[in-house]
């Protein structure tokens, strides 16, 4: 553990300064208007090896019959007995500015008490968008990545063997409208809201297209004019700001997940200077036995007496003083001086913060 987390520091290193580390505006942000939107269905899976839905699961036997009435059968829900099918949900996402015909990846999620979906297909099932339109229709064999196997006695299961996907299984049918073309503004939306980026990401804008005069409206979005020039061709304008360099501003943060131990420390983290001492008290109890058994021809009785070995160390750790730190550099110089676990860091960290010499955000996962 202590070996990860030396990693760990010397990762935190190797990372340049917030000066010198430009990303692109791709990454930062979203436009306006360019979003994925959920679509779902309901659907039947078959084909499967006794592994589907029980007799109670009335959803699967109600639409196994209302299938066969379009197919011209009249079936009785209450009277189907079926263990090779199952009731799915299918979900997916679609992207933005995807074509029909075009084909997506679904998810497909056992809705009854079937234990695995392994070998089934799913039949054709129509998606629908929050509208109730459909946007998709999605068919064929499932792809699960587990299984299960179960005797009279036994079971073993590796995985999640009631959810499936299918790579490209669904058919893109009705295009989601997206205005496009003779747009006088336009926005962005940061991926994570803060006001210094977004002032950052309106002074590149401003630099790239003048007289765009972009602004940031709030922490997360900046909007900006779109020139006469581009009004009719607003791709080749979001083009050319993906690409331009913006330095995201991050607050000072150290987040702590005290069931594992892990410690991450962001660079604006500063400390003042405090004095630490973490001492360690190891406590080990051995208990036993002792028999007493008295010699041949006595009268005496054989008498077993518990006996208990407590050892007591405490660690002689001195007071040490950490410098104020004013870079990530310095926090981890002096972390790594004070020679602790990663557990033992979850404490100091607390301790520090609550001593008021720790400046940032300290975040309890």
């Amino acid at each position: 553990m202590k070996k990860f987390f030396m990693i760990l520091m010397l990762m935190l290193l190797a990372v340049p300064t917030s000066s010198a580390w430009a990303i692109r505006l791709k990454e930062l942000v979203t436009f306006e208007g360019v979003r994925p939107n959920q679509i779902w269905g309901y659907g039947l899976v078959v084909g499967l090896n006794g592994t589907g839905d029980k007799d109670k699961v009335q959803i699967t036997n109600q639409g196994i019959a209302n299938m066969m009435e379009r197919m011209g059968m009249t079936l009785d829900p209450g009277s189907l007995k079926i263990k090779n099918a199952a009731a799915v949900m299918v979900t997916a996402d679609l992207p933005p500015f995807v074509k029909p015909g075009s084909k997506i990846d679904i998810v497909v999620s056992s809705m009854g008490d079937a234990t695995s979906l392994q070998g089934g297909t799913l039949l054709v099932t129509a998606l629908r968008g929050a509208d109730d339109n459909v946007y998709a229709v999605a068919q064929g064999p499932l792809s699960v990545g587990g299984f299960a196997i179960t005797g009279n006695a036994a079971s073993v299961q590796k995985n999640h063997p009631t959810v499936g996907r299918l790579v490209q299984g669904a058919t893109v049918e009705r295009e989601v409208p997206i205005r496009w073309t003779g747009k006088e503004s336009m926005s962005v939306k940061l991926n994570l809201p803060d006001f210094t980026t977004a002032a950052r990401v309106a002074e590149a804008v401003n630099a790239r297209l003048p007289g765009a005069s972009a602004r940031p409206l709030d922490a997360s979005t900046v909007q900006f004019h779109v020139p006469t020039n581009y009004q009719e061709n607003l791709a080749l304008m979001v083009a050319e700001l993906e690409s331009l360099d913006v330095t995201p501003d991050t607050i000072g943060k150290v987040v702590i997940n005290e069931r594992t131990g892990t410690v991450v420390v962001g660079e604006n983290v500063k400390l003042s200077t405090v004095a630490v001492a973490h001492g360690n008290l190891s406590v080990q109890i051995r208990e036993g036995v002792t028999v007493s058994q008295p010699g041949p021809f006595a009268m005496g009785e054989t008498v077993v007496a518990p006996e208990t070995d407590i050892n007591v160390e405490e660690g002689a750790d001195q007071l040490l003083l950490i410098e104020r730190s004013t870079t990530i550099h310095d926090v981890v110089r002096a972390l790594n001086a004070i020679g602790v676990s990663p557990r033992d860091l979850v404490i100091i960290f607390q301790a520090i913060n609550d001593a008021g010499a720790l400046h940032g955000t300290l975040e309890l996962m």
